[in-house]
């Protein structure tokens, strides 16, 4: 891991010190160069994502279109303009790290980008 940010390299960490295949991919995910790690714009989770699903992006949520539906979300980064998109829609934004320090078995969480 070649980052400088202090956040994502405790992120990293975190996700390293859990026995989760899930926290797993997401750490190695975000290890990655910034130039190459994952964004996603809102029109690629409205049309790939369901109702009330939880969905992570390790790497950015871009405001590039609209929500048609309501999701739990979570990405290290997040624009200003899908922040504000998300919340209009009354969509769930949950910050990587704080989505890390709840309990993650049992739930089905899916990864995009």
């Amino acid at each position: 891991m070649n980052s400088t940010n202090e956040t994502l390299q405790k992120v990293i960490e975190e996700l390293k010190s859990k026995n989760s295949k899930l926290c797993d991919r997401l750490a190695s995910d975000l290890c990655r160069s910034s130039r190459i790690r994952r964004e996603v714009n809102l029109s690629r989770l409205n049309r790939f994502t369901k109702e009330n699903e939880i969905i992570v992006v390790p790497g950015k949520v871009l405001g590039g279109g609209e929500m048609s539906h309501k999701i739990t979300i979570s990405a290290f980064n997040f624009s200003s303009s899908a922040i504000s998109k998300l919340e209009k829609n009354g969509s769930k934004i949950i910050p990587l790290d704080s989505l890390i320090k709840e309990p993650l078995e049992n739930k089905r969480i899916r990864i995009m980008g």
